[in-house]
């Protein structure tokens, strides 16, 4: 089954590192991509401008409404995430506590399927 790990961090977080600090932290994240390839779990991994650079896109009775970032009321934001491969839920826990950025921001595991299917 494949299991979506979203990086969570907070808003201006990046800010607040060195330049070394964050080639060191990306690095970081890298290699533990690397090694997840490795392993045969990887689909796929990127990591996210931030949010400063992005859009929210809602459409309502026809009509689209573009707000660009910064989003004021946001306090956290996707950074980026790993899609993987794995057996079984727990085996997605277990690869998001070891992942570099569960250190510095949370890791949420999601697993993949359709959004009509909620039983939870």
């Amino acid at each position: 089954m494949s299991y979506m790990l979203l990086i969570i961090e907070p808003v201006g977080q990046r800010r607040t590192r060195t330049e070394a600090e964050g080639q060191e932290a990306y690095a970081s994240m890298v290699r533990f991509g690397q090694g997840l390839k490795e392993r045969g779990l990887l689909l796929a991994s990127e990591s996210l401008q931030l949010a400063s650079q992005g859009a929210r896109v809602t459409v309502r009775e026809g009509r689209a409404s573009i707000v660009d970032g910064p989003f004021a009321e946001a306090k956290e934001m996707i950074g980026g995430f790993f899609l993987l491969s794995c057996k079984t839920r727990e085996e997605a826990v277990a690869i998001a506590a070891d992942c570099p950025a569960a250190q510095w921001c949370t890791v949420e595991v999601r697993g993949l399927g359709p959004c009509f299917d909620d039983h939870g």
